[in-house]
């Protein structure tokens, strides 16, 4: 069986791989993107970016408006992704073969492939710090090895389960996790308000430009732009004559509805709590328990592990994707299973042995992230030029339209990536100094100790030049595979 025939079907676990779905298949409507997004996004993790924000050293007015408009535009670069979901009802990596070539596509893929994991992983690894210091919290003991094993065990067990069962079971799961998360994180909300001081808040000093834009990338890139490289995956199944606007819209708003009000709750208690913004620097999760009453730290626990475990789950799966997009030819469960081990390994690994993994592991996510705005520039720039379906034989056809390297897109993504890099510095130099490396055109803007150093302007420009770009040197290229 070709990759773009039809797909066996199961009731109970999807076999659609990166095959293109089928027309009796696709029967989803715009509205129910929303629960992925929603459920994915709607954890207390949010208001831990309160912190984060306020770390650069800007205003809580500087700090609102930097976590509103990024979060907000970060999904909305989603949604126009999800637009190549209705019109190629394939995933994110195969649609993307259109502007890199078949077999180009798989330069970005690794990326793609490699920053899921570790994101995936990083939620992972929180959701055990939280389990271990709610049940310090409790009296117990939070550092038991027993604990901990326990711990991993049952995160990786629903990540994984979920993951392998598909995209049927993971939509049912996310609209009820919702409700539940939700709830809960409302309750933490009340909770939490009597530890707000407004008159600490107020006091807070205004941050200069380079800092208030450093903030502004952080929060592009923790939220949608982090899940950017996956939007597509989730709206393979639309009608055919869905809306464009309703994806985008369905997709923004189900991402960033929640974030964006986390987030300023989160500035709020960061803001009144200096102390309490270091410890969530170390343990994101946990560290919102201690001001939480006991009676309530075994239900915050749980929704938190599982927020955090809704939003693995659709890392994982997506990543399963993509390793088929690079040419792995097994089944799509088994697929996300293999990856699904890889989070469980790199999960053990972090909590039991690599007590500085944390640093090292996120400058490496950073260094990953130029790449994948370049990618993200390109594949809108290629979305918003195109106005019809794509061809989907030649999707898997080196030989069809889209051809098997597109070397002004790869050539767009390697160059971009270069000048990003340039651009943006190693957030964790003590912890990874092989890492110390980008950063070579900061002194065009002052230097690595200037005030724009930290603003990680590098992925803005890799984002746009890649952008503008592609939208003007593929513009005849696109118009003629359009034509075929």
């Amino acid at each position: 069986m070709s990759e773009s025939s039809t797909p066996v079907t199961s009731k109970l676990i999807e076999r659609t791989g990166i095959e293109i779905v089928p027309e009796s298949d696709r029967t989803a409507k715009p509205r129910d993107l929303f629960w992925p997004w929603f459920a994915a996004n709607v954890s207390v993790f949010g208001m831990s970016y309160g912190s984060f924000v306020l770390g650069f050293g800007i205003s809580f007015w500087q700090a609102t408006a930097v976590s509103v408009v990024g979060i907000v535009i970060s999904f909305l670069l989603c949604g126009l992704i999800a637009i190549a979901g209705k019109r190629g009802s394939a995933p994110t990596m195969v649609l993307s073969r259109a502007a890199f070539g078949v077999h180009g596509q798989k330069v970005p893929g690794i990326v793609s492939w490699l920053t899921s994991i570790g994101w995936e992983t990083f939620l992972a690894i929180m959701a055990v710090l939280a389990t271990a210091t709610v049940i310090s919290q409790l009296g117990g003991d939070g550092d038991s090895i027993g604990l901990k094993v326990l711990a991993t065990v049952i995160v990786a067990a629903l990540i994984v389960t979920a993951s392998v069962l598909g995209y049927h079971t993971i939509m049912k799961l996310q609209s009820v996790l919702t409700w539940v998360t939700g709830a809960v994180t409302i309750l933490y909300v009340i909770l939490a308000i009597p530890h707000i001081s407004l008159s600490a808040v107020m006091a807070l000093p205004s941050g200069s430009t380079g800092q208030v834009i450093g903030a502004l990338v952080m929060v592009m890139t923790g939220f949608g732009l982090g899940w950017i490289n996956i939007a597509a995956d989730w709206s393979r199944y639309q009608k055919r004559t869905a809306s464009d606007g309703a994806i985008v819209l369905w997709n923004t708003v189900g991402g960033a509805l929640a974030p964006a009000i986390l987030v300023v709750f989160g500035l709020l208690l960061g803001g009144s709590d200096p102390e309490l913004a270091v410890l969530i620097g170390s343990d994101p999760i946990g560290a919102l328990a201690l001001i939480l009453p006991v009676w309530v730290l075994i239900p915050f626990l749980l929704t938190a592990v599982l927020a955090l475990v809704s939003g693995a789950v659709l890392g994982i799966y997506s990543s399963g994707l993509t390793l088929l997009s690079l040419g792995i030819r097994i089944p799509r469960p088994s697929a996300a299973a293999i990856d699904g081990l890889i989070l469980t390994a790199g999960t053990i690994w972090v909590v039991f042995w690599a007590a500085d993994f944390l640093g090292p592991f996120q400058s490496f996510l950073i260094t990953l992230g130029v790449p994948l705005a370049s990618w993200a520039g390109i594949l809108i720039a290629d979305i918003l030029r195109r106005r019809k379906d794509y061809d989907e034989d030649a999707l898997f056809d080196p030989r069809g339209r889209y051809g098997a390297w597109d070397w002004v897109s790869i050539g767009t993504l390697a160059g971009a990536s270069i000048v990003g890099w340039g651009f943006v510095v190693n957030l964790f130099a003590e912890d990874a100094a092989w890492n110390n490396w980008q950063g070579y055109f900061l002194g065009l803007i002052g230097g690595r100790e200037g005030d724009w150093a930290y603003a990680n302007l590098g992925v803005f420009f890799a984002l746009v030049l890649s952008f503008f770009v592609t939208w003007f040197a593929r513009a005849g290229r696109i118009r003629q595979q359009e034509q075929g």
